[in-house]
């Protein structure tokens, strides 16, 4: 069991565990403090400047970056925090594309709630040069789109490729206000070794990174991912009874929430028009639609004539190993031959 640490937060004394920081100790106990570039499961980055908060005995500081101590008083409210936050938004704002109607992360977008909780001034905002044209919206990747206009820089998708993915396919390019995220030498995201694994997606605080064609389900459906064996948890949006989207079941032992390019976008081969949803039998040179029970028979049947070495079997990854071994099983015991091979071996 993890270590108590009591401490006070705007009057209010909670706990929180030994090697939080401030602003996860404060969220844990459903106290609101901004922020943007902050994300429970990457390294504290400090970037966006809006989680300031004030401590005893020390200086205004970032709560993502300041570990919890035993009688720590926090102050996450002040006329000084309140300014330095409004600065900080103001100049988030006046690079950021507010077209929010057509944000597939409107009324869920991060910067938002800031806005809603820090407060915008337009007077103050007319003050500001606002960007004179948007910039090119980079849609080379299939599964996704990503839109530096919509973006607040925040580096979420950078530390997520770097420290959950590994691939380190994106970065900061460029300076000041033309400061960017793109692949190496600020070229298009297709020509990066990025693995569209989709993770920057689901942890983008903003609209700036979304999947291509997206449609917000209706509700959702826990299930298993069918492409291979490593039985990935994750749920299937459902919307007009289509699956429209799929992200990871964060309470999967197997994969923890992640998935990858297959198990996130590989789903649209469910809706299409000319996916087989029955069994077909060829009768008289066509074939046509027939019962499961019909189909089976026809297979025992067929497969009770070629027992033996004129039998083989094939098996799939996109089985699990308890499916596999089965095959092998019944290739061997019932089949009576050792022609199995799998697609996976090498």
């Amino acid at each position: 069991m993890k270590e108590k640490i009591n401490l006070t937060i705007n009057g209010r004394s909670v706990t929180a565990d030994r090697g939080m920081n401030v602003l996860e100790a404060s969220l844990r106990n459903n106290i609101y403090i901004p922020h943007l570039c902050f994300h429970a499961e990457l390294q504290p980055a400090g970037a966006c400047r809006l989680c300031m908060v004030e401590i005893d005995g020390q200086r205004t500081t970032i709560a993502c970056k300041t570990p919890v101590e035993e009688g720590m008083t926090v102050r996450t409210e002040s006329p000084e925090i309140s300014e330095t936050r409004k600065v900080a938004l103001e100049l988030l704002v006046a690079d950021h594309d507010t077209d929010c109607l057509n944000c597939v992360q409107n009324t869920k977008c991060a910067l938002q709630r800031v806005a809603d909780h820090v407060g915008m001034n337009l007077k103050r905002l007319r003050r500001l040069k606002f960007r004179e044209e948007l910039l090119p919206i980079d849609d080379s990747n299939p599964f996704f789109t990503f839109n530096p206009n919509r973006c607040v820089l925040c580096g979420i998708c950078v530390r997520t490729c770097s420290e959950i993915q590994g691939a380190e396919a994106i970065d900061f390019t460029n300076r000041g206000s033309e400061a960017m995220v793109a692949g190496f030498g600020a070229k298009p995201r297709i020509e990066s070794n990025c693995e569209s694994c989709g993770e920057c997606i689901v942890r983008c605080p903003v609209g700036a990174l979304v999947e291509t064609d997206y449609e917000r389900p209706t509700h959702q459906a826990r299930t298993v991912c069918s492409f291979c064996g490593c039985g990935c948890g994750l749920f299937l949006g459902v919307r007009d009874n289509r699956i429209v989207s799929a992200k990871g079941d964060i309470n999967s032992r197997a994969s923890q929430g992640r998935l990858c390019v297959k198990g996130r976008f590989g789903f649209r081969f469910v809706n299409h028009p000319e996916r087989l949803t029955s069994p077909l039998i060829k009768r008289d040179g066509e074939f046509v639609e027939a019962s499961w029970d019909e189909a089976l028979d026809l297979v025992a049947e067929k497969f009770s004539g070629y027992k033996g070495n004129q039998f083989a079997t094939i098996a799939s990854a996109k089985c699990t190993n308890e499916d596999n071994y089965l095959t092998q099983k019944f290739t061997r015991a019932i089949m009576g031959t050792n022609n199995i091979d799998h697609c996976a071996r090498l």
